[in-house]
């Protein structure tokens, strides 16, 4: 998830905010005609790339619905003053139950721009990132559930290895768990730097210009904010809430949110076919919920400006006809 719009080519100080895909997600959405007047969700508000991009081309009665976890982005979206928008502080995943409460059942089109922001991870106090020292805290949404320091003294080695080889995908997880669990019986692990370092004294090697501590803490971010759990809760919200004709726009950052998404959109746009001994019409045959329309990475000139953009792709289906 990532705003500032950069022309190509022009370099951007690191902190700054950079949408990635910013056009082509919201050009997926197709905000033509009739359908510029309907009711769309973007999952993930950041700083506003997408949402302003897409109030722009709503009509007078359009509608856009914006969630996100962290406090500092309902600040910033509390700035816009728009009728047609709506911020709400909360995971996408409670989509369903946020709209009901406004009385909408069916949206135009969702988009989830998945990840973290780049204000997030430049910020030292929020504690994304290895590379300066900050408190460990690694929470989206700062009001609410355990940092990422106080699960990191209580969590069993086991579960420490479980989290940082399932969603870090690290080779090493046992060493890094088994470090962890001797440094902190020793002194607690509170800042970013003292995790980084303990990861790459179990770490004995690593990839060319990869930083040792990378996977775990991707893996530690992703368990504390419950990313993985509230994609799917998410994907099968957007799914049911979707009408016919609206398009879902997913930008993923990382292996694991893409196969997520890749999987899901590709269960729905393929039925089980019968068995063909069988006497079925052809009427009655099982039919696709959702048609793939595109998967789009960024262009050289995007990632040049943009270096983090480099792992993004984007997935857009439609939703067909038919019953939920």
């Amino acid at each position: 998830m990532t705003e500032t719009k950069t022309v190509p080519g022009t370099k951007v100080p690191e902190y700054q905010h950079r949408t990635v895909l910013l056009d082509e997600a919201v050009d997926a959405l197709n905000l033509l005609g009739e359908r510029a007047d309907g009711t769309y969700i973007d999952g993930t508000f950041g700083r506003g790339g997408h949402s302003r991009l897409i109030l722009s081309r709503l009509g007078a009665q359009g509608r856009l619905i914006a969630f996100d976890k962290d406090p500092q982005a309902i600040a910033t979206a509390q700035a816009v003053i728009d009728p047609r928008f709506t911020i709400v502080h909360d995971s996408f995943a409670t989509m369903t139950d946020a709209l009901a409460a406004r009385g909408i059942g069916q949206v135009d089109g969702i988009l989830l721009d998945l990840g973290i922001s780049s204000p997030q991870v430049d910020d030292a106090t929020r504690g994304f990132s290895f590379r300066q020292d900050g408190p460990l805290d690694m929470r989206m949404d700062t009001t609410r559930g355990m940092s990422a320091a106080e699960w990191l003294a209580t969590a069993a080695e086991q579960q420490l290895e479980k989290v940082i080889r399932d969603y870090g995908e690290e080779r090493f997880a046992f060493q890094i768990a088994k470090a962890i669990v001797a440094r902190r019986a020793i002194q607690p692990i509170s800042t970013t730097r003292e995790l980084a370092a303990v990861v790459a004294g179990a770490v004995k090697t690593r990839e060319k210009g990869k930083d040792p501590a990378t996977r775990t803490f991707q893996a530690i971010r992703i368990f504390i904010n419950q990313e993985l759990e509230d994609l799917e809760a998410g994907l099968n919200a957007a799914y049911a809430m979707l009408a016919p004709g609206a398009r879902m726009s997913v930008i993923s950052f990382h292996s694991l949110e893409d196969r997520m998404v890749k999987q899901f959109l590709a269960s729905k746009a393929k039925v089980a076919q019968p068995d063909r001994r069988l006497p079925i019409r052809a009427a009655d045959l099982p039919q696709p919920q959702m048609k793939l329309i595109a998967k789009i990475k960024p262009s050289d000139a995007e990632v040049d400006v943009n270096p983090r953009a480099r792992s993004a792709v984007l997935r857009v289906a439609e939703r067909l006809g038919g019953a939920q």
